[in-house]
Formats: C-alpha cells, sequence, structure tokens
C-alpha cells in the first residue's frame, strides 16, 4: 500500500478542497434545506428555556440558521458562528449574533456553550477528533453537543482505516454516534482525551458519505494510549 501524502492544516486551509464551491453554505433553521434536517431535530429545543442561552456553531457557512434563531430566541442571546470563509450573511447582523471568520482548528469560545453544532463541517478539517476533544470542553455541564462525522474519512498512517477504533474511543469518552445519520452527540461538558495522534491530511482522499469531496484525516495511536489498528 502507497502511503497517501499528508498536509498541514494550515496547507489543507489552502486546498481546493477546502475552498469547494459547490458545497452548502446556506442552510437555514428548518425546512428543506436546514439544521433541523441534517441534525434529525430542531437546536432551539436544546435552547428552549434557558437564560442567555448560547449557541456556537462551528463551519457556519452563511450563518443563516443563526440569523434565523435570533428572531425567536430572547435578547440576551449568544449566537455564534465561525467559518475559514468570511461571512456573506446580508447586513446588518441581528445584535445577537457574531459570525467569526477564523479556522475551527484555532479558535475557541470565551464562554461555556449551551449547543455547539457542525454540520458536515468536520469533513473539512484536519484533526477532527481534536476539534471533537476541545469542542467537549466548551459546552456547560448540560450542554449537547452535535457534529456529522464521518468514520471512513478517519485514516492510519498508511491510509488504512482507523474509523472503527476512532469511534470506540468516542463512544468511550461518551459520545454516541447515529450510522444512519453519521452524527456524533455529546450530552455534557467534559474534558476527553482521545488516544490519537495526528499526523496531518489528505486533500485527494475522494468524496465522503454526502457525495462531495472530503478530507481524510491521518493518526497514530498516542503514546501510551489504547488505539489499534
Amino acid at each position: 500500500m502507497t502511503t497517501p501524502r499528508t498536509v498541514s492544516t494550515a496547507e489543507l486551509e489552502q486546498s481546493w478542497v477546502v475552498a469547494n464551491t459547490t458545497m452548502n453554505r446556506g442552510r437555514g433553521l428548518s425546512g428543506v434545506n436546514s439544521y433541523a434536517r441534517e441534525l434529525g431535530r430542531d437546536p432551539l429545543d436544546a435552547l428552549a428555556g434557558r437564560t442567555a442561552p448560547c449557541w456556537l456553531d462551528l463551519c457556519s457557512g452563511e450563518g443563516r440558521a443563526l440569523c434565523e434563531a435570533a428572531a425567536v430566541l430572547p435578547a440576551d442571546a449568544v449566537l455564534t458562528g465561525v467559518d475559514l470563509v468570511g461571512p456573506m450573511f446580508p447586513a446588518p447582523l441581528p445584535a445577537t449574533v457574531e459570525l467569526v471568520t477564523a479556522s475551527v482548528s484555532a479558535w475557541a469560545p470565551d464562554r461555556a456553550q449551551h449547543l455547539v453544532t457542525c454540520v458536515h463541517g468536520l469533513h473539512y478539517v484536519g484533526d477532527p477528533l481534536g476539534l471533537l476533544a476541545r469542542a467537549a470542553t466548551w459546552l456547560t455541564p448540560d450542554g449537547l453537543l452535535l457534529a456529522h462525522f464521518d468514520p471512513g474519512l478517519i485514516r492510519w498512517a498508511d491510509g488504512s482505516p482507523a474509523g472503527p477504533a476512532a469511534l470506540a474511543a468516542l463512544r468511550a469518552a461518551g459520545f454516541r454516534h447515529s450510522r444512519s445519520r453519521s452524527l456524533l452527540v455529546l450530552e455534557g461538558g467534559r474534558r476527553p482525551v482521545l488516544p490519537f495522534r495526528h499526523l496531518g491530511a489528505d486533500p485527494d482522499a475522494g468524496p465522503g458519505r454526502t457525495g462531495q469531496p472530503a478530507v481524510a484525516a491521518h493518526y497514530a495511536p498516542a503514546p501510551g494510549g489504547a488505539a489499534g489498528g
């Protein structure tokens, strides 16, 4: 087996795959092309009845879902979208919405979150396991994380499948995985330790479960970890 070429996160974020102009960046909150449909639940349900509800959307695209949520959430809501490409939602934004142009691999919030979502965005992140471990620490004790996750894009150094080992480690850390939706669910903030060392990413991995070109993340077992191939 030929060892795949991998690149750093910085190189990956300049690649044609991450800059894919055909990816869906305009999902709304509900309806046919929406977060509710992709996640199988209305994000607002996780924020209902909360004081100063906080929702962080990673790889937020145009931020339409956040802006639509702002219309029905209280004025003390804090809704944040982070995306590598600058926001394209027509200005002015609702007062409760902030759209940040940054790499999700380096950015971190300054407050705990009631809801963290990543709708198909992990397919373009060089180290999705690292981001999931960090995002778990951003949740409130009763917060909720919802993120699409394609195990087929998790590989060992030689390109062989590491998805089963990654799923086992994620489940041991408290994540649930819906195979039908390719969705990870985590309830309650925590500091998971995933026994993997990130090696780089392959932007030429081909299509993932969505049919769009995607990024394969390559790992080695962490020293002293239990991950296995």
